[in-house]
């Protein structure tokens, strides 16, 4: 007999469902609730918010990105390699949701949700601390300053990329976090040797 997910999960799924049929802006929790046969105060237990679900989804995406780590194939992969492999594997888990992930951004950047737009900041913060641990990078001091302020850089650059990309498979965000890696790859080099 196969288990059902956690509730948790449950929810996630069905506003992420919800979201592909009626546009992100129009989700709201009571109808993730009838979805799933649940009432409201089970999901506020699981959830304070919509916005706590959007954080989820979006942290299904930072747990792809954390599997590439483990990926045999990229033990001996050198830095951007593994770095690009991180973000193919971010964007990839967001399964071209390019229309959900664009409202979510919108709503959180809004003036009147200054909480939102912090709490996305430190969100990202985080996210380029992950991808960091995810392509073993180990410098510190000077070095690891100007990586974690590249790859905030370059995340934020592929985000916007990806949310026009038409390429099948998404390719020319591939294309572009590649070429930016090899320049990030080449300015380090030279300034660490």
């Amino acid at each position: 007999m196969t288990r059902r997910p956690p509730l948790q999960a449950r929810i996630v799924d069905a506003a992420v469902e919800l979201a592909d049929e009626v546009g992100w802006p129009a989700v709201r929790l009571h109808q993730v609730a009838a979805r799933l046969g649940v009432g409201l105060p089970e999901i506020r237990a699981c959830y304070p918010d919509l916005d706590a679900v959007a954080d989820a989804w979006l942290g299904r995406a930072d747990d792809a990105m954390l599997v590439v780590a483990e990926r045999a194939d990229l033990a001996e992969a050198a830095a951007p390699e593994r770095i690009r492999a991180a973000l193919v594997a971010w964007f990839t888990a967001l399964g071209g949701r390019r229309a959900m992930l664009r409202a979510i951004l919108i709503y959180k950047l809004q003036p009147p949700h200054i909480h939102l737009s912090t709490a996305l900041v430190v969100a990202t913060s985080r996210r380029v601390q992950w991808l960091r641990e995810a392509a073993r990078l180990d410098a510190t001091g000077r070095q690891k300053s100007l990586e974690e302020w590249g790859l905030t850089l370059l995340f934020g650059a592929a985000v916007l990329r990806w949310l026009g990309d038409r390429s099948e498979n998404f390719e020319h965000t591939r294309a572009f976090i590649a070429r930016r890696l090899d320049r990030a790859d080449r300015l380090l080099g030279r300034l660490f040797g």
